[in-house]
């Protein structure tokens, strides 16, 4: 019954001041309109776009060598780049610069705080938000409908533009170290050839099977001329052979083949020291090469990736030009403001007549006893 006889009571209060709440919602109300229509009109312009994998970049799939299929969309490190690319400094100073902004936003460029002022206002107009389907939106107001759009877009490509370019800079070290390690090689390669060319000189090796083969066989050609000349002189002796000339001529030849032995062996010898180390050279030599021809195909992928265009990102909503304002909503000001003038006009009357039979003075200087 006693929250009956106070609800009764509030209501028969509320009434009882009914024309100073209304007065005071009808006031807030008119002032609201007026405060609405002198606020200036804004556009938004929004582009939506999601990222792309960086393996795009990479030769093994622009040139399809790769054993997988390149992921074409990107992960959330991805999504994450690019978010901080379309919140960097660089971005804002970039608009900045190419829609004049410190005279569009009516900023002093000279004045000490006008760059973070101006940097300020364009944030104030400016959003990007990862939305739930992990696409990118990218968002910018304007007073003029065109140029939200002109903006917008703007943004959106100097997004694309920062992304391929960090991604290019790091090509670039790539292809620079590849070229650093090719002219090494070159060198080491050029020095492994002069080496080749004095050993060659030295122990006259050239063609270690073929020359061995050749060399075998000049020996075992030798001792069969020496034993053969040999058992004939040893024959003819025996034999009371005794005609100087022929026996002189013969002992002669088997000097003479002996000699010549003796030359293939001490050749032998010598090719042998260099046979070795000529393998060893030639063998080091041709797993340079291959390493170098491996390298060389390497760096031509990836320099042509350098050079070749590759997406940052994969637009999927253009910005256009905005039919319909984004804001003030003057409407919603104007029942928001009403609403929030009549439960403060009813919590003040309430409070009001409540305790307005209260003595404050009594109660704020009391009268000592």
């Amino acid at each position: 019954m006693d929250n009956k006889d106070n609800l009764l009571s509030v209501i028969s209060t509320i009434f009882k001041w009914r024309k100073i709440i209304l007065l005071t919602c009808a006031v807030t109300a008119v002032g609201a309109a007026v405060v609405s229509l002198v606020l200036p009109v804004y556009y938004k312009s929004t582009t939506t776009f999601y990222a792309a994998s960086p393996d795009l970049a990479v030769p093994e799939a622009i040139f399809g060598t790769g054993g997988q299929p390149p992921d074409y969309y990107g992960t959330e490190n991805d999504i994450d780049r690019i978010l901080s690319i379309a919140k960097s400094g660089a971005l804002v100073a970039f608009m900045v610069d190419s829609f004049d902004l410190y005279q569009r936003y009516d900023i002093d460029p000279k004045s000490p705080r006008g760059r973070h002022y101006v940097a300020l206002e364009f944030q104030g107009h400016y959003d990007v938000v990862k939305t739930k389907y992990d696409a990118i939106e990218l968002s910018i107001e304007d007073r003029d409908k065109e140029m939200a759009a002109r903006m917008t877009n703007a943004a959106r490509n100097y997004v694309n533009m920062l992304a391929q370019r960090i991604i290019k800079e790091s090509q670039a070290k790539t292809v620079r170290t590849f070229e650093e390690n090719i002219a090494q090689k070159e060198a080491d390669m050029k020095m492994m050839n002069d080496s080749m060319q004095r050993n060659r000189l030295r122990y006259g090796v050239y063609n270690t099977k073929a020359q061995s083969e050749n060399l075998s066989e000049l020996i075992a050609n030798a001792e069969s001329k020496i034993n053969l000349s040999r058992a004939k002189l040893s024959s003819l002796l025996n034999a009371g052979y005794n005609k100087k000339d022929s026996l002189t001529l013969l002992q002669a030849n088997i000097t003479g083949y002996e000699a010549q032995l003796q030359q293939l062996y001490v050749r032998l010898d010598t090719f042998n020291k260099g046979m070795a180390l000529m393998d060893y050279l030639v063998e080091s030599q041709l797993q340079a090469s291959e390493q170098l021809a491996e390298d060389k195909e390497h760096y031509k992928m990836t320099k042509a990736a350098y050079n070749s265009e590759f997406p940052a990102m994969f637009l999927l909503e253009e910005g256009q030009v905005p039919v319909i304002k984004e804001r003030p909503k003057r409407a919603m000001m104007v029942v928001v403001a009403t609403l929030i003038a009549f439960i403060f006009s009813v919590l003040g009357v309430l409070v009001f007549d409540t305790y307005r039979d209260v003595n404050w003075r009594e109660i704020i200087n009391p009268i000592p006893s």
